[in-house]
């Protein structure tokens, strides 16, 4: 599955110079927060794929006018073509605006998805907008990263965590490894492909 991974800021890619066909050999495009909902509709328009997507801190006016024709993954877990996606958007608590947590916040929500994971046999992708504490997120307090991801990582261990927020003009950089999972910052774009589960398939969920 060839996946197109977005956050943060509107790559003139696929905004001010599109060009028709350009996404026509995504299977699926992730959306990990913080993009204007007017870009990911029209995305979702060109593209013959489903677009997924999870809150930033940004995205407050999603409340009124959310994307359309593309759906939010917050606190659930779906299949599409056999990958397993979990979605756990927004960041840490820094000014009490929407969709920033507190870690024992961030450790409730991922407690509640404990059993869809076992009941899924696991998953694939984890679509997250903070990063996971250490691994990608910023020193500034607005930016950190979520402690509470780790353990997660440890136990479901999944190919991917793709998560956005920090942007890659403040010298992060585009990808590290934890374990045995890519953590991929997605900010602008960015291309993954992953392998499909025959068996996974048959419980792929439409969009």
């Amino acid at each position: 599955m060839k996946i197109l991974l977005l956050s943060d800021e509107p790559d003139p890619l696929f905004w001010d110079y599109y060009r028709p066909g350009r996404l026509d050999d995504f299977d699926l495009i992730l959306s990990a927060g913080d993009l204007d909902a007017s870009y990911l509709s029209f995305l979702v328009t060109m593209a013959h794929a489903p677009l997924l997507y999870v809150h930033g801190n940004h995205d407050g006016s999603y409340e009124a006018r959310p994307p359309e024709g593309c759906d939010c993954i917050d606190d659930a877990l779906v299949t599409v073509q056999g990958v397993r996606i979990l979605g756990l958007g927004g960041s840490a608590l820094y000014s009490r605006g929407p969709h920033q947590y507190t870690e024992r916040q961030m450790r409730r929500r991922i407690r509640r998805l404990n059993f869809r994971v076992r009941r899924a046999g696991g998953v694939d992708i984890i679509l997250t907008h903070a990063a996971p504490k250490g691994c990608g997120d910023d020193t500034d307090y607005a930016h950190r990263g979520f402690e509470a991801f780790l353990p997660m990582l440890d136990r479901w261990k999944p190919k991917a965590l793709v998560h956005g927020h920090v942007h890659l003009r403040f010298g992060i950089p585009r990808e590290r490894r934890y374990g045995d999972t890519r953590v991929i910052n997605a900010c602008g774009h960015f291309v993954i492909e992953i392998e499909t589960d025959p068996l996974q398939s048959a419980k792929t969920k439409a969009f």
